[in-house]
């Protein structure tokens, strides 16, 4: 059932795009409405050329996400139709396609999308507390929003078989250890830091921040000569650009 209440809410400070994922009276559960909403921020900060860095982080004070909303899901026929839902908007390949860079704040509990939507920012900063699960197995269910795909590319595959298989549950500490995120810092502290990372990120040319990006995305799937041409020709692009300013 849809809210007239916007499940993400979206503003500018400054250069950084602010998107917060705001259903807190259940932990941020990602439903339809929320796949919507995000959908249509991240187009927002997509297509804003004044938007040079992405925050993104979660209302209330009990977590970032708390995964898919179950209620949701249990009002459809079968898994199979909850999920094609889900999947009728390409959100993962939109956050893929944004060449700004996306900072996660996150805290409390990050379960499921919420694991799933960090490991799609370049940057994750937590507060201390934060408890990281994937809990899909355990629910006779194959992650599919990306989880698979994007956790082994973020902590490698052995921790993230651990996280998807034997259903480990990290604190923050252990998500700083293994690179799931990249900070951590007292909750109280979480904001400031967050947005001056955010902040700090806008510095950088936006030509830049994007070649930066995409050598690193596409080079993942790519052999290591094809890989170190992409960075050449990225490299020899973004020196000609500094030039052709420099002589302006």
């Amino acid at each position: 059932m849809m809210s007239d209440e916007p499940t993400v809410l979206f503003h500018k400070e400054g250069a950084v795009g602010r998107i917060i994922l705001n259903r807190p009276g259940v932990i941020n559960a990602f439903n339809v409405q929320m796949r919507d909403d995000l959908f249509a921020a991240l187009e927002a900060v997509r297509d804003d050329p004044d938007v040079r860095s992405v925050l993104i982080s979660g209302a209330g004070e009990r977590g970032f996400c708390a995964g898919a909303d179950l209620t949701e899901f249990g009002t459809a026929p079968s898994q199979v139709i909850a999920r094609q839902v889900r999947w009728e908007r390409d959100l993962w390949g939109l956050f893929g396609s944004i060449d700004k860079p996306l900072v996660a704040a996150v805290h409390g509990y990050v379960i499921g999308s919420g694991v799933e939507i960090a490991c799609l920012c370049d940057l994750r900063v937590a507060a201390e507390g934060a408890v990281f699960r994937m809990p899909e197995t355990a629910l006779g269910m194959v992650p599919a929003a990306g989880g698979s795909q994007t956790l082994p590319r973020t902590i490698g595959q052995g921790p993230a078989m651990k996280v998807l298989l034997a259903n480990e549950v990290m604190d923050a500490r252990t998500a700083l250890n293994t690179g799931l995120v990249h900070r951590v810092v007292e909750l109280d502290r979480l904001e400031e830091t967050s947005l001056e990372l955010a902040e700090s990120l806008t510095k950088i040319s936006p030509a830049l921040s994007a070649a930066i990006k995409r050598a690193v995305s596409d080079g993942l799937d790519m052999s290591l000569s094809s890989g170190l041409d992409l960075e050449y020709r990225l490299a020899r692009s973004i020196a000609l650009q500094n030039e052709s300013v420099r002589e302006t």
